[in-house]
């Protein structure tokens, strides 16, 4: 597998795949944000809470300064809560009512996993080679 990588490093070259999985962060992070405040405001009923909404939003929101810093450890953490929301989008994509929402959103965890374990790897290394 590192041979792999060390590979696809040097063919695509390490820049380019930072950027990528950069992209790849931000456009599946704010996605998972939107799908998690739909099930927040799904979770409504008659009257407006914000407590569901302030619980499933928080552990996101706490990497935004990671994310903003482009900070390759905060990424990799990331990557391990965004498992958290891959597991609620299994189990409700296991509900007949829910099955679409709940594989959208297990496909958007994944991929904001891939995303983030990518940008760990090829950031560091970016920054590595550059000092």
């Amino acid at each position: 597998m590192r041979q792999w990588l060390e590979n696809v490093e040097q063919q695509y070259g390490l820049d380019n795949l930072t950027l990528r999985s950069r992209q790849l962060v931000i456009l599946s992070y704010a996605a998972l944000m939107l799908l998690t405040l739909y099930r927040g405001f799904l979770l409504q009923g008659d009257t407006f809470n914000w407590r569901p909404i302030v619980a499933f939003i928080l552990p996101l929101v706490l990497f935004l300064p990671s994310i903003i810093g482009r900070r390759p450890r905060g990424h990799a953490w990331l990557a391990f809560v965004s498992l958290l929301y891959f597991t609620q989008g299994v189990m409700v994509a296991t509900l007949p009512s829910q099955a679409l929402r709940g594989v959208v959103e297990a496909l958007v965890s994944l991929a904001l996993f891939t995303g983030c374990m990518g940008y760990a790897r090829f950031r560091s290394r970016q920054l590595r080679f550059h000092q």
